[in-house]
């Protein structure tokens, strides 16, 4: 049998302290349905069950909240995925085009690497190291007609 000090401490614990009835019998080494009949034989039980009842409710409110948060938030997470993997497919597909420009465009693009020599061409400039594809020399002798039935020329830049 239970004494009255354990009888008041598992009261103490229930009513004040909010403890669960099962964490109170594994701290006293005894039955959880003890302590449940001792609890229910105080006045206090049925304040202290509506009590818990109401704290139950507002849990599961807060969590449902934050089960709704996370799950929008996941699917905004979902769509900036999508959106982020899209953009990189399109992205991919643009670099992965293979033109090549042509001398005189990338003459153009870059003229402070060219001068003239004596013979009219343009010349990369010998202080620049680059790679194999650029242009060393752009032959600017090559004759543009300047109208369709007419034999004037012209020379690019």
């Amino acid at each position: 049998m239970i004494s009255i000090d354990n009888k008041n401490y598992i009261l103490d614990r229930y009513y004040n302290e909010h403890t669960k009835p099962t964490i109170i019998a594994k701290e006293l080494n005894v039955n959880p349905s003890y302590i449940t009949k001792v609890v229910k034989s105080d006045s206090r039980y049925f304040q202290e069950k509506e009590y818990r009842t109401n704290i139950g409710k507002e849990n599961r409110k807060i969590a449902k909240r934050e089960w709704i948060r996370k799950k929008r938030q996941n699917e905004a997470d979902k769509e900036l995925y999508e959106f982020v993997k899209q953009q990189h497919i399109e992205a991919s597909k643009e670099l992965s085009y293979t033109t090549e420009i042509s001398d005189l465009a990338y003459r153009k693009w870059n003229p402070s690497a060219y001068h003239r020599n004596s013979k009219g061409n343009l010349v990369i400039d010998r202080k620049l190291k680059v790679g194999s594809d650029v242009p060393k020399s752009i032959n600017m002798n090559i004759k543009i007609p300047t109208q369709k039935y007419k034999k004037k020329y012209c020379y690019s830049i």
